[in-house]
């Protein structure tokens, strides 16, 4: 299997949901593993649970202050090297500054079809309102309560006679078998060529006089008039043996071509046919891309096949 991504889950007890992300992870087509489960509780049953199951845990000392407990499982995820943050019951209010860091890579679960109640007792909430369907939510986490982008929601009944634990129980279940989807979902968009393309065109776009066309059928970005253009960068689908998604882009030649290759086999690729006109792959279909190396890149290939009056432009632009 291709490499998954990791995932960091944070809890404050019993981490039930904590235990459905352990043990969807271990299906074969699961996109992430769990690298490590912490909490701000050294006590949490959750992490008793974690350990049995031969998960690393991070017990981070129960710290009054702040700064110094986050600052503490900052390390212990870059020690890890986790790629993204999963909240199952963690109940520390996160400072702004941690959020920044891990931006589009925290997500939790809600257990209510937000945006309605958010917050604390949103099953209490929902049974003063009279409503007949609830569920859970799964969303990116930001500075603003429960109020990131919504990944995926299930839908739950509100029976006659629910009180807010009969009805947390049943939520509960269809957490379970709402957040390990999602989550894989969500982690597998970056093995999926359409979303790679759409990022790779995002930033391909951005250079002047940049636009869209495809080439022998793939995703490509041209630059220059419609009558003279010429491309810089090509999307490659897994093509004659070379098992990879990634972006073509220019080199300075077959010297630097075989340099790069050699270094960072899993980065770089000679693609057929192309690779002989000094084209070079960079693999995008793998957990930790670094998408400012990707623009560097794209940046570099555009200036080689950009006409010389925008070349001219964007060096008389950088000496001031």
């Amino acid at each position: 299997m291709d490499e998954r991504s990791r995932v960091a889950v944070l809890i404050s007890g019993r981490g039930s949901n904590m235990a459905a992300l352990i043990y969807a992870a271990r299906a074969d087509d699961c996109p992430y593993e769990v690298a490590v489960v912490a909490s701000d509780k050294p006590d949490a049953p959750g992490l008793v649970l974690a350990e049995a199951e031969g998960v690393p845990i991070a017990r981070l000392p129960s710290a009054k202050d702040k700064t110094q407990f986050f600052a503490g499982l900052q390390s212990a995820l870059e020690a890890a090297g986790v790629d993204l943050v999963a909240l199952a019951g963690f109940m520390r209010i996160i400072p702004d500054d941690f959020l920044a860091r891990w931006e589009g890579r925290i997500v939790n679960i809600h257990p209510s079809l937000l945006p309605r109640h958010k917050g604390l007792k949103p099953h209490q909430a929902c049974l003063d309102a009279g409503e007949r369907i609830t569920g859970a939510t799964v969303h990116l986490v930001t500075a603003e309560l429960d109020s990131g982008e919504t990944l995926g929601q299930v839908q739950v009944a509100v029976l006659p006679g629910d009180t807010p634990d009969t009805l947390a129980e049943r939520v509960l279940v269809a957490e379970h078998q709402l957040y390990p989807r999602i989550l894989g979902q969500y982690l597998g968009r970056t093995r999926d060529f359409d979303w790679i393309s759409n990022k790779v065109g995002e930033l391909a776009l951005t250079l002047p006089e940049s636009r869209y066309q495809t080439s022998h059928g793939s995703p490509g970005w041209k630059v220059g008039s419609q009558s003279s253009s010429k491309f810089f960068a090509i999307m490659w689908n897994r093509h004659h043996g070379e098992e990879s998604v990634g972006v073509l882009v220019k080199c300075s030649g077959q010297d630097e071509m075989a340099q790069l290759i050699e270094a960072e086999p899993d980065l770089y690729f000679r693609p057929a046919y192309y690779g002989p006109s000094d084209w070079i792959g960079i693999r995008l279909d793998r957990p930790r891309v670094d998408w400012d190396h990707v623009m560097n890149w794209l940046q570099r290939s555009w200036q080689a096949m950009a006409p010389a009056r925008l070349t001219k432009m964007i060096r008389i632009a950088n000496e001031f």
